[in-house]
């Protein structure tokens, strides 16, 4: 290799160095917390939420492992933030074991094996809600709504091939509130929370959660 194709390479390298690197800050990286045991920070929305979410660790990943058997409760974590500043939320998720015949379309059959939401202050008594959703069925792309407009839903990943594999994803809730929301400016975060559900269909799902971070692009 010549001197001068050496000099080259090594200057592309330092264009597309630390300054152009996606910066991001954690959320959650389970670290805090002891394998077998719900996470410390976190709130489930009914009791009986402590025993479908537990802290585990696997090939020195720490993340949150769900199994819901016939329940429908989500886990939360507190954590404001402002979406100009950091519009991107990004995670790995795992889906384990898919809720039989569910189909997040339909009322009886709304459960989902994970589901990622991006919450944000409303009035006293009530959030809205980014809802990501990985689906058995519903094609990428469908937006569904619930909680008479409140929680806007998206799935954004689809089908059951990729079943216990660690999937990478992020999304852009700053933009993705202004357009599913119909508003002009996105508020201040208040935290998020994970949904591994399995009421409508009276069956069970599991699903993992990891690395919960903030980013810019």
């Amino acid at each position: 290799m010549s001197v001068r194709l050496v000099i080259a390479l090594l200057a592309a390298a330092l264009l597309v160095g630390p300054a152009d690197a996606e910066e991001c800050v954690t959320v959650e990286n389970f670290s805090r917390g002891k394998v077998g045991e719900f996470p410390p920070d976190w709130k489930p929305r009914k009791d009986a939420g402590r025993e479908v979410y537990s802290v585990q660790e696997m090939d020195g990943l720490r993340f949150l492992h769900a199994i819901a058997k016939g329940l429908g409760i989500q886990a939360a974590k507190e954590y404001g933030w402002d979406p100009k500043a950091y519009p991107m939320l990004a995670w790995s998720w795992r889906p384990v074991e898919f809720p039989a015949g569910s189909d997040e379309r339909k009322s009886k059959t709304n459960d989902s094996a994970v589901s990622i939401y991006a919450v944000f202050p409303h009035t006293p008594w009530s959030v809205k809600s980014l809802k990501y959703v990985w689906s058995a069925v519903v094609p990428v792309g469908m937006r569904l709504s619930s909680s008479a407009g409140l929680t806007q839903a998206l799935v954004i990943r689809s089908g059951t091939d990729r079943k216990g594999s660690w999937t990478e994803e992020r999304v852009n809730i700053f933009e993705d509130f202004k357009k599913f929301f119909d508003e002009t400016e996105t508020p201040k975060t208040s935290g998020i929370a994970v949904l591994t559900d399995s009421d409508d269909t009276k069956s069970t799902a599991q699903g993992d959660y990891a690395n919960f971070r903030l980013c810019k692009p």
